[in-house]
């Protein structure tokens, strides 16, 4: 293992459930792992594709778990969609957004226009969507099936992991409106580099200087691999050794958890 080349990084990018905490349970390694980069003077931003949530949601639930955060510790996907509606011409769209109240509130407050009415939405925004009802998923059926409509999804995420396994995130619901109209979405979150590149450029570090570290293989690694960042694979959540082993994904480092960072930061050069 290149230790050498670990403790060069200066960035790290950690992805959340699964590889600093599981559902509601904070890792036993995690506070004294960011303790230690901030020691030694390096930095670290929380980087997920979880679209359900706002940032000030993710800062209150690390409070309750010891760890101090603000707004400017986080890269998300939805603030990454919200770049590229407006780097992609979307600025003076109407936006019907599949998604909790949380995205839908990120969204207007960045200062687009949203709708519920169908017939006058010119693009759909869909996200990790924990408020889901059948007629989300209707409307959206037949927004894409009579329409030419721009669709727009935060992530591909298939899962999200819980205490007890998982439940469906993003990619799943994509799958099943792809099976009934044949559409599928521009996706926006990791694996893309999108969310890195802002993060590197956030902090002013080069690829060589930043790591993603995360626990799914098709986003976590293959993101940090697309934006040609160093990738640390933690097999605490979702990804285990068999899968891994199967894999055509191969990730930089691979640890069983974040503690295996934390001791070799820890250790003497």
């Amino acid at each position: 293992m290149d230790e050498k080349r670990l403790k060069s990084i200066r960035l790290f990018l950690f992805d959340m459930d699964g590889t600093i905490y599981l559902g509601n349970r904070l890792f036993d390694f995690t506070r004294d792992l960011l303790n230690e980069i901030k020691r030694q003077n390096k930095k670290y931003l929380f980087i997920t594709n979880n679209s359900s949530k706002s940032v000030s949601s993710y800062v209150k639930k690390l409070a309750g778990m010891g760890i101090d955060a603000c707004d400017d510790d986080f890269v998300t996907s939805s603030q990454a969609t919200v770049h590229y509606l407006k780097s992609n011409g979307f600025s003076d769209k109407t936006l019907y957004v599949f998604g909790t109240e949380s995205l839908k509130n990120e969204i207007e407050e960045a200062g687009f226009k949203t709708t519920a009415d169908t017939e006058r939405a010119e693009c759909i925004v869909m996200g990790f969507d924990t408020e889901l009802t059948f007629r989300k998923l209707d409307e959206a059926c037949h927004m894409l099936s009579t329409r030419d409509i721009p669709y727009i999804a935060t992530h591909p995420d298939l899962v999200c992991p819980t205490e007890y396994g998982s439940v469906p995130d993003c990619g799943s619901v994509i799958r099943m409106i792809e099976t009934a109209t044949g559409k599928t979405p521009v996706t926006i979150g990791k694996p893309k580099p999108l969310m890195i590149e802002l993060a590197m450029k956030k902090e002013n570090v080069p690829p060589r200087q930043t790591a993603v570290v995360g626990d799914r293989l098709y986003t976590d690694i293959q993101s940090g691999i697309n934006a040609r960042v160093n990738t640390i694979l933690v097999l605490s959540g979702e990804t285990t050794r068999e899968v891994l082993n199967s894999s055509d994904i191969n990730p930089d480092f691979v640890f069983e958890s974040g503690k295996e960072i934390l001791e070799i930061l820890r250790s003497d050069e």
